[in-house]
């Protein structure tokens, strides 16, 4: 009976959003359709010579849509694109890339289960840490510069759950052709269905990007501020899961769901400023066809994690230090300087070598002396690498490779990577590539503080190695096939502590001194009909490992069946469809949040549920609309989603959004 209602009322809300949108989408069509409107009377014509004069001049004041340049930290240059496809769809999200892969919890801006892992890899030192906070973190390769004819803004927004909403604004401006500027902030504040679960967040970003009239000096960079709030509330607690799973209609309103506290949250806060130049000391002209270029790259990121707790949980936990005021922080320090020579010959290729240093400083402000044992504040120090690139086409053949290795410093790594592709043709591509890193484990596996006793360790891992052979087949739409097969020794991870039988939380870091491999195949293609496509994207995974540490799904799947087509004389484009995300079964990672990683369990298997999702997008000139009912199929296939033990999965909901592109 409860299912019943449930059902009936989710129909209406849909048929009322869904009536609602096509009057919107309508008014919008033919408001285009005819700009000036039907009051006015028709202006009075002028003769066809003069008309087609002025046409002629507008064309010519016209930029084209590839001279708004998106240029990455490789150097790879795309543009804007304003057109409505599949891809925009599955980018329409918090993390505004493809998702595929990942398991969101239940309110935006909160972090993500892994379906799947990529473990090529070509860092030389440790990570920060607590990385389910850092899904939505700008790191240096995420950020993107611009070259525009005129000024471009571009502008985001989604609605979120309860109380707030998803914005990302940004401008980019040439004031000169040689110097270019962009200011861009995402904002988000979303209440939640569960107690306890507000996220704000918020990520600025600033990119300067400057080339010389006789482009030998280039230069480029950013400062990226961020803060990143999650309110924590340990998940649901087990008599919770239950009433969840059971359906019962009293408790389809989930704040009254009981959750483990109500008194914590957890913030991960960074800056960084960024500078890369080249001076271009002999330039490739129709006389030479050498070049030599010298660069610097200077890069300082200051961040640090904090988890806030009222009063402390020791039944959850464990044992505490103090009672009250919990406030454990930890913080990194690093400043990174890189120079380089680059030669290019066009017989040669492309080939660099370079130099770098990290300086870090990781750690705490206190001295924990437990059980006799001192533990540390600060791990700090200076890194001294080596390294080089090499690059080199050949009408449809393409040879990349680099490596790097740290020759003085308390971390040792390496790493190399070599990949070959060859074009056949337009429509097809084929590459393979291999890669070897190792590196020292992440800070905090290495050092924690904590209020809490059972978090508090200093260790001495060995690096962890990884060997990656990775292939990939591309023929047009049809067949995307990527196969990568890893071999991990050394791998550290999460789980709990061996020592301990109570039902706390006493999550450790450990090392699993055998080898895993680890084998990936990922199927994507699009089959069209008419007006109607199919969009696949399948992975299929195998793990070989006696310790079971890496648990991923043995199948993940997206299918998408949409319908696409023109409206009201062309005015209109619009694409709707439905999509099902769907994995199998495992052993799926549990969340901590006192370290904000996510740790191994091997006593409950989550997954085989399908989520459905309709959606209708419409496109209006360059302003894309958005509306898609989430997961609608949630109250008739069973309560058994979650995104990680005891921390369900979204129920039924109607969101929607808008991307604006402004051209001046």
């Amino acid at each position: 009976m409860s299912n019943t209602l449930t059902i009936k009322r989710n129909k209406t809300i849909i048929k009322t959003v869904l009536a609602c949108f096509f009057v919107c989408i309508f008014n919008a069509a033919h408001a285009q359709g005819n700009p000036e409107g039907n009051s006015r009377p028709p202006r009075k014509e002028q003769d066809s010579v003069s008309n087609t004069r002025n046409a002629k001049k507008e064309q010519e004041k016209k930029a084209n849509i590839t001279e708004y340049q998106i240029i990455s930290v490789e150097n790879d240059t795309t543009y804007v694109d304003t057109t409505l496809t599949i891809k925009k769809e599955y980018k329409f999200n918090y993390l505004r890339k493809d998702n595929f892969g990942l398991m969101p919890f239940a309110n935006l801006g909160q972090t993500y289960n892994s379906l799947t892992y990529n473990f090529q890899n070509t860092n030389l030192m440790p990570g920060f840490g607590a990385t389910a906070r850092h899904f939505n973190y700008w790191e240096i390769e995420d950020i993107n510069y611009y070259r525009v004819p005129t000024p471009l803004t571009e502008l985001f927004f989604k609605t979120a759950f309860e109380q707030g909403q998803l914005v990302d604004s940004f401008i980019t401006i040439n004031t000169s052709p040689q110097f270019n500027f962009s200011i861009a902030y995402k904002g988000l504040r979303s209440l939640g269905k569960y107690q306890n679960a507000l996220t704000s967040t918020g990520n600025f970003r600033f990119t300067s990007n400057y080339q010389s009239k006789d482009k030998r000096y280039n230069a480029r960079g950013h400062i990226v501020t961020q803060d990143l709030m999650n309110q924590e509330n340990g998940g649901l607690e087990d008599t919770s899961v239950t009433n969840f799973t059971n359906g019962d209609e009293e408790f389809i309103d989930r704040s009254i769901l009981e959750v483990n506290f109500e008194n914590a949250e957890s913030i991960l806060v960074g800056k960084r400023f960024h500078l890369e130049h080249d001076y271009k000391l002999i330039q490739k002209d129709s006389l030479s066809k050498n070049e030599i270029k010298i660069g610097h790259i200077m890069s300082f990121e200051d961040k640090y994690f904090q988890y806030d707790q009222s009063s402390s949980e020791t039944s959850f936990f464990g044992e505490s230090f103090v009672s009250s005021d919990i406030k454990d922080r930890n913080t990194l320090e690093n400043f990174y300087n890189k120079v380089y020579v680059n030669y290019s010959n066009n017989l040669i290729g492309d080939l660099q070598f370079n130099v770098s240093n990290n300086n870090y400083n990781y750690g705490y402000n206190k001295v924990i002396v437990l059980d006799n044992t001192t533990i540390t504040n600060r791990l700090k120090g200076n890194v001294y690498s080596v390294g080089g690139k090499y690059k080199k086409q050949y009408k449809g053949f393409e040879l990349d490779g680099e490596f790097g290795l740290n020759v003085a410093g308390d971390f040792d790594g390496n790493f190399i990577k070599a990949k070959a592709t060859f074009n056949l043709n337009e429509e097809i591509a084929a590459s393979a590539s291999i890669n070897h890193s190792s590196q020292a484990p992440k800070y905090n596996t290495l050092l924690h503080q904590s209020s809490y006793k059972n978090y508090n360790w200093q260790n001495s891992f060995n690096n962890i190695e990884t060997q990656q052979l990775a292939f990939n087949l591309k023929y047009k739409q049809l067949a995307n096939i990527t196969v990568d097969l890893n071999t991990i020794t050394d791998y550290v991870y999460f789980k709990q502590d061996n020592n301990i039988t109570d039902t706390e939380q006493a999550i450790k870091p450990y090392q699993n001194n055998s080898t895993i491999t680890y084998l990936r195949a990922k199927l994507e293609n699009e089959i069209k009909f008419g007006k109607f496509a199919l969009n696949n994207t399948i992975l299929y995974q195998n793990v070989q490992d006696n310790n079971n540490t890496l648990n991923v799904p043995e199948l993940t799947t997206r299918n998408t069946l949409y319908f696409s087509s023109h409206m009201f004389k062309k005015a209109l484009f619009m694409q709707t469809g439905l999509t099902l995300n769907y994995f199998t079964k495992y052993y799926m990672n549990a969340y901590n949040p006192v370290l904000s990683e996510f740790y191994v369990q091997n006593t409950q298997k989550y997954g085989d549920f399908p989520r459905l999702d309709f959606f209708i997008n419409a496109k209006i000139r360059q302003t894309r609309l958005f509306l898609k009912a989430e997961h609608f199929n949630s109250s008739f296939t069973g309560y058994n989603y979650f995104s990680a033990p005891n921390n369900p999965y979204r129920d039924f909901i109607v969101r929607f959004g808008i991307v604006w592109n402004f051209f001046k």
